[in-house]
């Protein structure tokens, strides 16, 4: 895909989860990684909803600036999921209120913080890890994204927003959507008690569909 094309496709999945209202004000970011191991990102301060293909920032692989303007300052959270997820072409992070609302709630595992709801969840988000609260642009974060090893595509930073790797702009909008969609039903039906999928539902969808969930890693694989 041409540069021209990249920078156009961020532009409109931005504006569609900002029209949507799933990241609020210049709230959120998207990254894509490309050939030459830089990467196209979205400028601090930036609304999704009014984002010019031009001015986009292009960094370099040691994530220099070469063109655009200044970068999102929640770079060390993208680099350190690039780093060990080495399937990862694109990232989304949202401050999105249903799943912003799930972090902060008592009973969250941080291992899986949304039990098997749907089989799409599964299947586009996998499991979600929660990493605690460390402030907007903190560093430290992109320490406790390094310590999950690149065994999640999704996660969640507590009292802030998902973040979400996938091999494909298209296919990281998709499973951050899903993770909200999913966070939104799990608060729907808090404490009427459920029905979640079954271990063996999830492990026939894990088998049918070669999911890799992280509580179903039985092989390291890149």
């Amino acid at each position: 895909m041409s540069d021209a094309r990249q920078r156009e496709e961020i532009c409109r999945y931005g504006r569609s989860l900002f029209e949507r209202g799933l990241t609020p004000g210049s709230s959120g970011n998207i990254s894509l990684r490309l050939e030459d191991g830089g990467w196209l990102v979205t400028p601090t301060n930036a609304s999704l909803g009014f984002l010019d293909p031009a001015r986009i920032s292009r960094l370099d692989a040691e994530g220099r600036l070469l063109s655009g303007d200044k970068p999102t300052k929640e770079i060390p959270l993208h680099t350190a999921l690039y780093d060990t997820r080495g399937s990862a072409r694109a990232i989304v992070h949202l401050h999105s209120t249903h799943a912003v609302a799930l972090t902060m709630l008592p009973e969250i595992d941080p291992r899986a913080a949304l039990p098997p709801m749907t089989p799409y969840y599964l299947m586009r988000a996998g499991e979600t890890a929660l990493v605690p609260y460390y402030r907007p642009g903190d560093p430290a974060v992109a320490d406790a994204i390094r310590g999950l090893a690149g065994k999640y595509s999704s996660v969640l930073l507590a009292n802030h927003g998902p973040v979400v790797a996938g091999d494909s702009l298209g296919a990281a909008v998709f499973a951050t959507e899903e993770l909200e969609e999913t966070a939104k039903l799990y608060l729907l039906l808090r404490n009427l008690n459920p029905r979640f999928l079954s271990p063996e539902q999830v492990a026939d969808l894990v088998k049918t569909f070669g999911l890799d969930l992280p509580s179903h890693h039985h092989h390291d694989h890149d």
